[in-house]
Order: C-alpha cells, then structure tokens, then sequence
C-alpha cells in the first residue's frame, strides 16, 4: 500500500482506472477510428477482464454487517380499560 491508511480505498480506484484506461487504449487500437466501434471493443475487452478477474477471486470486496437486536416495547394498556 503507497498510500495513507486513511485513503487505502483510493489504491483500488486508482488500479482499476489504470486497468480501464489501458483496455480502452487496446480497444481503440482495434477500432481503427471508429468510434461506436472502439466502445464496443472496449467494453467487450472490459468484461472479460473483469470476468476473469472476478472468477478468479481478484479485487473481491467484502463487507461486514452488524445487527443491534431491538428492544421489545413496553405491554400497552387498553385505551378505554373496562369499568369493575
């Protein structure tokens, strides 16, 4: 990590906009100046890397829920309690 502790979530956004921008490079060079051509090459490359990535367990995010049980509500009388 080259990066603060505070700021370690932005190594991952600054990886993967690397990641993008070189898929979009490759893309492009394919397209051969088309431009509706270059975004479909791009994001085609972009799921497969993606893909494979995921499958492969790469940049997995995980997260960690913690649940406070709630109180129980005080029993409630009657409005209109009936007369003795």
């Amino acid at each position: 990590m080259f990066l603060p502790p505070q700021y370690a979530w932005f190594e991952h956004v600054l990886i993967a906009s690397i990641v993008v921008f070189v898929i979009d490079l490759i893309g492009a060079s394919f397209a051969f100046g088309n431009k509706i051509l270059s975004a479909l090459f791009s994001a085609l490359l972009f799921a497969a890397v993606f893909g494979a990535l995921v499958y492969f367990g790469y940049g997995n995010v995980s997260m960690t829920v913690t649940t406070v049980p709630t109180a129980t509500a005080p029993a409630q009388l009657p409005a209109n309690p009936a007369p003795k």
